[in-house]
């Protein structure tokens, strides 16, 4: 079962993440974006670390819906709004339960993923980090080490893709051969739930 501790090191090991990958991540984005994708990111991570220590939330849902609202208010662009919703409705889905099952956490991660989706108006093959969430969401059953391999297996691929969404659409054919920074961050945030269950033995 998965309890507080595990979404509080889940976000952790994210904004560590995001830190080290920051420069790659606006790498990646400045051919196709703003060039401000890491820069962004680490600013919201870290202002939600820095909450989740003050306030510590101590369920999951509680966690997860606090992490999505820090990072709409503190990050610009649409990042902030697409990650915001991505966790706050994983943690709504998540309810009051003091600890959750794998399974359900990974039906309500579907449940957020399904938000951003809407909210975005993105499906596979737009070349957006919906490419990278849900082939993870589809490896989650077999665990957290599946969905980290499937989550950047498939922000590898959105590589040759055309952008259908988002500010790279506007490239059109020119945004082909850039891998997509919404994609590779969401990779990261998959494979920091593998670094959280590791250091919990979950």
């Amino acid at each position: 079962m998965l309890e507080a501790d595990f979404f509080r090191r889940w976000m952790t090991a994210t904004a560590a993440s995001v830190a080290r990958e920051a420069d790659r991540l606006t790498d990646l984005d400045s051919p196709i974006g703003d060039a401000d994708h890491g820069a962004n990111l680490q600013r919201g991570f870290t202002t939600v670390t820095a909450t989740l220590e003050k306030e510590a939330p101590d369920t999951p849902g509680a966690v997860l819906t606090l992490a999505g609202r820090q990072l709409i208010s503190t990050v610009g662009g649409a990042s902030g709004p697409l990650y915001g919703t991505l966790l706050r409705r994983t943690g709504k889905a998540l309810g009051d339960a003091p600890e959750v099952s794998e399974e359900e956490f990974a039906q309500a991660l579907r449940t957020g993923v399904e938000a951003v989706m809407t909210l975005g108006g993105a499906a596979p093959g737009d070349k957006t980090m919906i490419d990278a969430l849900i082939p993870a969401l589809d490896a989650l059953p077999d665990g957290f080490a599946a969905a980290r391999s499937a989550a950047e297996a498939g922000a590898i691929a959105t590589t040759p893709l055309q952008a259908r969404k988002g500010r790279a659409s506007y490239l059109g054919e020119r945004s082909i051969g850039h891998q997509d920074p919404g994609a590779t961050s969401s990779s990261l945030l998959i494979a920091a739930l593998q670094e959280a269950s590791e250091a919990t033995g979950e």
